[in-house]
């Protein structure tokens, strides 16, 4: 668009040169509506080939970063997750997904997700791979060895008087805002019946 200096009088010729906005917005919106009617009827449809979803079973899910609790729907397609979007029907989250929870696409497709048991004994320096059933037997027995050395059962109070404490020293249990209010409810009970005192969750801190 042609600038004309303010207060100076335009001749004929300049004036054919100058393009108004509401000009501009005409042609643009002809030159769109020509192209369209040049490309024929194309029908609209969710299954079209250029939808990368197309064929994909969709299921619901939650999001688990935090404890809110956002509903997602999770599209799937031979046997790999190619979508995840908020669930517009969801009460708490109505479609809308935070940068994290948006990002979660990441985590069941990144090439750096562990798959498999990885542990490094005491001092090597190289990673082995294990298998879950040998994973789970060595936590349960390293949390009893512990429970087993660090176990109190009395304590000497103020007043010098040994009180009793049933309580675990050597553990430390940090729960996760991934959880859910029953999977809490069962981890706080697994820690108070351990003795143990320590007990935290990711979502306070």
């Amino acid at each position: 668009m042609k600038k004309v200096p303010t207060g100076r009088r335009i001749n004929n010729e300049e004036q054919n040169m100058l393009i108004s906005r509401r000009n501009f917005l005409k042609g643009a919106g002809g030159a769109v509506a020509g192209l369209l009617a040049a490309s024929g009827d194309v029908e609209a449809s969710a299954d079209s080939p250029e939808l990368r979803t197309k064929g994909a079973k969709t299921t619901t899910s939650i999001c688990t970063f935090c404890a809110v609790g956002c509903g997602m729907l999770v599209q799937v397609k031979d046997g790999k997750v190619i979508n995840i979007e908020g669930d517009p029907d969801h009460p708490i989250n109505q479609g809308s997904l935070c940068s994290k929870g948006d990002a979660l696409f990441q985590i069941p497709n990144s090439d750096l997700r562990l798959k498999k048991v990885r542990y490094r004994a005491a001092g090597a320096s190289a990673w082995e791979e294990k298998s879950w059933d040998w994973a789970l037997d060595r936590i349960a027995e390293l949390m009893k060895d512990s429970r087993d050395r660090k176990f109190r059962v009395k304590e000497k109070g103020k007043d010098g008087l040994d009180y009793l404490v049933n309580r675990n020293e050597g553990m430390t249990i940090l729960g996760g805002a991934g959880l859910d209010n029953e999977e809490c409810y069962l981890l706080h009970k697994f820690a108070r019946s351990s003795g143990v005192v320590y007990l935290e969750h990711q979502a306070r801190l």
